[in-house]
């Protein structure tokens, strides 16, 4: 089954609990298991020294809200992007989370 063929509830059941995880190992500064459901093809294309060194020293990054809203889903090709309003604990105002969703390798 092609995941923009499931239901938005469907596809919620998946995406809320990956991204209470994504936001707990990134208030905690636990950068592997942050990425650990990247796509291999992602993993890939990063600069991981890089992405590394600006997860460790991003103040967002480490006071990420539990509390965010999930604003709607956008289905195209074989892929699903979920966005979030995301808040944080330290700064002021409000930021866009995007998560895109799709198969890997069945």
């Amino acid at each position: 089954m092609n995941i923009i063929e499931m239901t938005d509830e469907e596809i919620l059941e998946i995406a809320d609990p990956m991204w209470a995880d994504l936001i707990k190992y990134s208030n905690e500064g636990e950068y592997g298991k942050f990425i650990r459901k990247f796509s291999y093809d992602l993993l890939l294309g990063l600069n991981e020294v890089e992405v590394g060194k600006q997860f460790a020293k991003s103040e967002l990054t480490r006071s990420l809200s539990t509390d965010y809203d999930f604003l709607g889903l956008i289905r195209r090709g074989q892929h699903v992007t979920v966005l979030y309003r995301v808040r944080s604990t330290k700064k002021e105002g409000e930021w866009l989370g995007r998560m895109v969703l799709g198969y890997e390798n069945g």
